[in-house]
């Protein structure tokens, strides 16, 4: 194992294990990269959503270093474990968002374009969270896929190295959960062009 690698490695373990000087490193080491993780689910997100890619990173630094509810192995299966916790994290704030819209005892608003996309894309994410569920249920090598490239903005490189796999298995692994997800969340064509 490289050096940083093994560092890293080490510094992870003592953290879970409880070592408040392991988290404060480990939060160092990994700030810019649980940035770049948040940032890359944000993008897609509408533009007026109200939490930012340090706020995403925080509540997600808040779960991670939470030593009854993860048991991470290396650099790597931290960034894929981040962008779980950060998928469950956007995933709620929808499902929040979607219970607001639908009343709380607010008064009727006039239509706002901007508030309809809005909630297309809570409904599009927890649409998506229910399908990565049921992909997880018969093919969790494929759900684990989705959230490494989707969620953590992984390379191919960097999934297949988490997992364990070829290049090219986590390749074709992409294209099969793609396809599956689209077809459960807008029906199969079925010969429609």
């Amino acid at each position: 194992m490289p050096p940083l690698k093994q560092e890293f490695t080490l510094i992870l373990h003592a953290a879970t294990a409880g070592d408040e000087a392991a988290k404060k490193q480990l939060w160092t080491m990994m700030y810019d990269e649980l940035r770049r993780i948040a940032h890359a689910q944000l993008i897609s997100e509408r533009s007026d959503h109200t939490l930012s890619t340090t706020a995403l990173v925080h509540e997600a630094y808040l779960r991670l270093v939470d030593q009854d509810k993860i048991h991470v192995r290396d650099r790597v299966h931290f960034q894929s474990v981040a962008a779980r916790a950060m998928r469950q994290i956007l995933v709620d704030y929808a499902r929040r968002h979607k219970a607001q819209k639908r009343g709380g005892g607010q008064a009727d608003l006039a239509f706002d374009e901007r508030l309809y996309r809005a909630d297309e894309r809570a409904d599009e994410l927890l649409a998506l969270d229910e399908a990565l569920l049921r992909l997880e249920r018969l093919n969790e090598r494929l759900s684990k896929v989705v959230v490494c490239r989707y969620f953590g903005g992984l390379t191919m490189d960097e999934t297949a190295d988490i997992m364990g796999l070829s290049v090219r298995t986590v390749e074709r692994d992409w294209v099969k959960a793609r396809g599956w997800l689209f077809r459960q969340m807008h029906g199969s064509s079925g010969g429609e062009s």
